[in-house]
């Protein structure tokens, strides 16, 4: 006869596990449904009982705070940015780099505009109050970002016009400038990079 075996619990979240599990899961929730959405939702989205949240955070708006926080910071976008292998073609490079500025950007422009329109304002220069405002460092997030893009260009540094660190600086500058375009004017990544690195003019004409 078999001897049933004892069924093993999962090991339980800490505090700043399930902290970091329920802001992943608003996240989302918070760009469809701005303030509007409810601890309700975000609790059957986690998986867990609504009184869980509170557990972690005092109120709503706590929560919310942390999400605005959560979009803001940028150590993500450099992970994924100093992670591009750099034996890939540069064009290559660069696409990854800027499809994850884009994933960035978009999320944090969706997170902070639904907010906003949803009415919740008076709380900071980005809606996510001191929490939010106090992490965020946009000199050292800059420096850092044209630090990790400048390493892209490291291989072809000795084929570059200009350093790598003033070459960064552009290519951000028309990454930025390409995300704020209108959509009827928004011009590709691939489209972007292959101006940046050949021109604008067509082959033939720049021969």
């Amino acid at each position: 006869m078999d001897t049933p075996t004892t069924r093993r619990r999962a090991p339980g979240m800490s505090p700043d596990q399930r902290r970091e599990m329920i802001i992943r899961t608003a996240v989302p929730l918070v760009a469809e449904h701005g303030a509007a959405v409810t601890t309700g939702q975000i609790a059957r989205a986690a998986g867990i009982g609504e009184a869980t949240i509170f557990r972690v955070f005092a109120d709503k708006d706590e929560l919310l705070d942390a999400c605005v926080a959560e979009v803001l910071r940028n150590d993500h976008v450099l992970n994924e940015i100093r992670s591009i292998s750099l034996e890939l073609p540069l064009a290559e490079r660069l696409a990854e780099a800027g499809a994850a500025i884009d994933a960035y950007l978009a999320r944090m422009g969706m997170v902070i505009s639904a907010l906003y329109a949803s009415g919740r304002r008076g709380r900071g220069s980005h809606g996510g109050g001191e929490q939010a405002d106090a992490g965020l460092d946009r000199t050292a997030a800059m420096e850092q970002t044209l630090e990790a893009i400048s390493e892209l260009f490291e291989p072809e540094r000795e084929s570059l016009r200009l350093p790598p660190e003033q070459i960064s600086a552009v290519f951000m500058g028309l990454t930025f400038s390409r995300t704020r375009a209108v959509s009827e004017t928004r011009v590709s990544v691939e489209d972007t990079i292959d101006m940046f690195l050949h021109g604008a003019l067509k082959a033939e004409e720049n021969a």
